[in-house]
């Protein structure tokens, strides 16, 4: 029997929640740095405290999926994850920029690392069964229409969230930490105000969709609730060694781009500050260094808008072109407009070269999928799209691992990583032109 048809605004409503949290998450991309250099982090060391981050995806997200698809309860099967992740998410960031009010328990900058970690691995909690939730509530007619407001939420949500602390800024709450403080005023109601509505929407979410029943999922997904139950023992080692070509094709492709990605969420705002505003941002208490704090998630909001409009162009491009050569153009771009960086600097003309990320970052959340998708058996589509998700988080530890290493080789200049990241981006663009994509896949429908 086939799932009912729902209306717009029930479709909506399974995917409203996500705009909370991804305000919640683009806070913590576009100040994380910001916080944790105010609370005492070292330049050179500040990529070991973004670790957490991969960390969380690599180890929480194929937990979480696995876990909510045997759970059922009187909320349902995705919602107790999306609804108790969403609170330690909120409590997480209400905490975190207050990190120096809580010495009693440990030292600032240790105590703002582990809400970092409760945040990102929360986070993590709560995105996965929001994508799982779509997949088990929409019929295959109104897929295109659910995951695209999903899009769509997720993208308004970034350009908020990014821009949060330059809005407060700009109505009168103060940029830089008050005297004896550490943190500005600006950060700590963003992450107050994004905890909020990342309740508030999560919440709408919760008391708004009824998940089907489980004889009603088995009726509607062609289950036989009364046949045994077979477990197939198939180890990870070999369904790694079965993978199809394209999967480590791409995941070569993925390792350069994600590596790129996350030296540009670590290393930007100490990159413009020096670069921008020079020797007045120094000091990571000083107006300088804030305004540049505050232009990073201008910066950071910019390209999540690009993404969003390149995203509705991105299916009629790849029908024209293919997909290869759609998915290289935009990481290409991506490159330029990083490296770019180095000679600009003039935080207007900033938005120019993130623009290019802008390209690229819409490629990425879709083109890897939409050529992988076609090559794997149908029967272990989740397993592999749960593998495929290494090929995001393992770059972004290595590169963690290196940027102190990378930073320390160029004399400590900031700036210098974010063109490694573009040259990191322009090697990925060149590495699509070697993933081998069957004929019939090879171009958008």
């Amino acid at each position: 029997m086939k799932k009912p048809k729902l209306s717009f605004w029930q479709i909506w409503n399974l995917s409203f929640g996500f705009l909370g949290v991804q305000i919640g998450y683009s806070l913590q991309n576009g100040n994380t740095s910001r916080i944790l250099e105010a609370l005492g982090a070292d330049v050179h060391s500040i990529g070991y405290f973004w670790l957490a981050a991969p960390l969380a995806g690599l180890i929480v997200q194929p937990i979480i999926g696995l876990s909510s698809d045997k759970t059922w309860t009187r909320l349902g099967r995705r919602i107790p994850f999306i609804f108790f992740g969403a609170i330690v998410s909120a409590l997480a960031m209400f905490f975190m920029p207050n990190a120096e009010y809580f010495t009693y328990l440990l030292p600032p900058l240790i105590f703002g690392a582990v809400m970092l970690l409760l945040m990102d691995t929360s986070f993590n909690v709560t995105m996965q069964p929001f994508r799982a939730l779509v997949g088990d509530m929409v019929n295959d007619e109104q897929k295109n229409l659910g995951y695209s407001l999903q899009s769509a939420l997720i993208n308004f949500g970034a350009v908020f969230g990014s821009l949060l602390p330059w809005i407060l800024a700009k109505v009168g709450v103060a940029n830089v930490p008050a005297a004896g403080e550490k943190v500005a005023a600006s950060v700590i109601w963003s992450f107050y105000i994004g905890g909020a509505i990342l309740l508030v929407t999560v919440l709408w979410t919760v008391f708004r969709t009824k998940e089907y029943a489980p004889k009603e999922h088995a009726l509607y997904n062609d289950i036989d609730l009364e046949a045994k139950t077979v477990t197939e023992k198939t180890s990870i080692f070999k369904l790694i060694s079965n993978a199809p070509t394209i999967f480590w094709q791409l995941g070569i492709v993925q390792f350069f781009s994600w590596f790129a990605l996350f030296l540009m969420w670590v290393y930007t705002t100490r990159a413009i500050a020096n670069q921008v505003w020079g020797a007045e941002a120094l000091d990571p208490k000083s107006i300088g260094f804030n305004e540049a704090g505050d232009w990073t998630g201008v910066l950071f909001a910019f390209y999540s808008a690009v993404a969003a409009l390149f995203s509705l162009l991105i299916p009629t491009i790849a029908k024209s072109i293919g997909r290869k050569k759609t998915y290289s153009f935009s990481l290409l771009m991506g490159g330029i407009g990083l490296a770019s960086m180095y000679f600009v600097h003039d935080k207007t003309i900033l938005l120019l070269s993130i623009s290019g990320v802008g390209l690229a970052w819409a490629a990425i959340l879709a083109m890897p999928y939409a050529m992988l998708s076609g090559s794997l058996p149908a029967d272990k589509m989740g397993v592999y799209m749960g593998l495929f998700n290494a090929t995001i988080t393992i770059p972004q530890i290595a590169a963690g691992l290196l940027g102190s290493t990378i930073i320390a080789m160029f004399g400590g200049f900031p700036m210098a990583i974010i063109v490694i990241a573009g040259v990191s981006m322009l090697i990925a663009g060149l590495a699509v032109f070697f993933v081998k994509e069957s004929i019939s896949t090879a171009k958008i429908n």
